[in-house]
């Protein structure tokens, strides 16, 4: 099965009239010459949900013929004028079924809903190669003559006339607004359009209205902005778990704990079902073993790496390469599973419910400073609690783990409350967080210590040197005594929020 190709596209459109004339770019920023028209007939049939919900995300996803780049493409937004293209090759004996490998790619956005064609695009493409003084090809400028339709409930036709100016691989960005300096005075203007399939169905797409908080904001619109902002990095992260990017395991997970904290510390503000801050810990516990694997490997490789050689003894080093290989591989396969899990589904689709439908209760009208500031103070107060209970906790290592725990949620609940709380509030949550921070790092010892006792007795068992581990062992001991000393001089420091 073919694995998409990336690559990054950096462009920008502008809207010309059907008369305008093409503007010559040669003298603007790096560009020497400009050669050209070379014509192409391109053919685009779009895919969307019938709700357009890769549309609402600024995802764009088709099947093109024609041109030199000929297949299907999924666009994905990476900034203003960036967005990063998956390309995948046309398949002839299915022209119109969106290929699997690109479906399960946007799952998190598709929520389970059938990808079917919700626009047709065709463009008599002139292109003009945008050249430096050496003759390398900087960038291309594309004059497009488009014909679109959409379907409704009642057809949608138009053409217009676009520019299009996309950067070579390579070429500096700023190249970009040399070439706008040039291009806005020959008459074209910045197209408000990111892409042609958006200015065709743009009235047909559901639009989210912006909520603008203004100077003393319900606590409601608040919280609701924070938990869109989470469920948005979740879905934008599920693509980068699909695709084995880095760390998007775990920018996963910590929207999963974020939504989840927010449901907890803001109950009071929106009435949210139990079971669904359930379903958010089900899915973080499976995301949870590929991030802790990658985490605890380079953690016992970086520890020995720092022993002098003569203390490296046996297969150490093979060892600790087959172990996480195989532990690393299962629980990547086990995070996936998730995703595509009906499971996860329903979870989207509850999360989806409760954003556009949100049980917002009669606090949520009330003024965000005062009802986030007392969620704010829960959470802190939560966090001193766990704090006491250290000190003649039976099992010092789970009582400093919960207090890390409770350190984490409130760290949260400021993230949320710091648009109306201010700076204050900020230098609180500086604190928590490296109180956090601390205890996280003994909480590594902890686990680290568990893998190496397990790693050493099956070394021993196997007739294998068991010595490095133990070394391993207790230099992880005197760790875990350094972080407690830590933390415990950073808790006096600690103000009131």
């Amino acid at each position: 099965m073919a694995t998409p190709v990336s690559q990054l596209e950096r462009e920008r459109k502008y809207d010309l009239g059907a008369g305008g004339q093409v503007p010559i770019l040669a003298g603007a920023g790096a560009v020497a010459s400009q050669e050209g028209p070379v014509e192409q007939l391109l053919d685009a049939t779009y895919f969307d949900t019938g709700d357009y919900r890769l549309a609402r995300a600024g995802i764009t996803l088709r099947r093109r013929t024609g041109g030199d780049d000929a297949g299907w493409h999924l666009k994905l937004p990476v900034s203003a004028d960036t967005r990063e293209e998956l390309h995948l090759p046309l398949r002839p004996n299915k022209p119109s079924k969106v290929p699997g490998r690109l479906a399960r790619l946007v799952t998190a956005y598709t929520a389970g809903s059938r990808l079917v064609p919700i626009a047709h695009l065709k463009t008599d493409r002139f292109s003009y190669r945008l050249a430096d003084a050496d003759g390398h090809v900087l960038a291309t400028l594309t004059d497009d003559h488009v014909t679109g339709e959409a379907g409704g409930a009642v057809a949608h036709i138009d053409s217009w006339r676009e520019l299009e100016v996309e950067l070579e691989a390579g070429t500096e960005p700023r190249l970009l607004d040399d070439l706008d300096r040039a291009l806005v005075p020959s008459g074209a203007s910045a197209s408000k359009y990111p892409s042609k399939m958006r200015r065709l169905v743009g009235d047909l797409v559901p639009r989210r209205k912006s909520v603008k908080l203004g100077k003393k904001p319900a606590a409601g619109p608040v919280v609701l902005g924070y938990l869109r902002e989470q469920f948005d990095h979740l879905r934008r992260n599920d693509i980068g778990v699909r695709r084995d990017t880095d760390d998007a395991i775990h920018q996963m997970r910590v929207a999963c704990r974020r939504l989840r904290s927010a449901f907890r510390s803001f109950d009071r503000v929106i009435d949210v079902p139990a079971s669904l801050s359930a379903e958010l810990k089900w899915l973080a516990g499976e995301l949870a073993p590929a991030r802790d694997t990658e985490v605890m490997a380079a953690t016992i490789n970086k520890q020995l790496d720092a022993l002098p050689p003569e203390f490296v003894l046996g297969r150490v080093r093979q060892l600790l390469v087959r172990h996480f290989s195989r532990e690393g591989e299962e629980a990547r396969t086990r995070a996936v599973e998730a995703l595509n899990s009906k499971r996860y589904l329903a979870l989207l689709s509850s999360l989806d419910d409760v954003l556009a439908a949100p049980p917002l209760t009669k606090r949520a009208r009330r003024p965000a400073r005062k009802e986030l500031r007392a969620a704010v103070r829960k959470a802190a107060s939560k966090l001193a609690r766990a704090e006491a209970a250290t000190h003649d906790a039976a099992d010092l290592d789970t009582a400093l783990h919960e207090t890390r725990k409770k350190a984490k949620r409130a760290r949260y609940a400021a993230d949320a409350a710091r648009p109306v709380l201010g700076k204050k509030l900020g230098k609180w949550r500086k604190k928590v967080k490296a109180v956090q921070g601390t205890l996280g790092e003994h909480q590594d010892t902890v686990v680290t210590r568990e893998t190496l006792y397990r790693l050493g007795i099956g070394a021993f068992r196997d007739g294998d040197n068991a010595f490095t581990y133990g070394l391993l062992h207790a230099h992880n001991t005197e760790l875990a005594h350094a972080k407690q000393h830590a933390f415990r001089t950073q808790w006096p420091t600690l103000p009131k929020p």
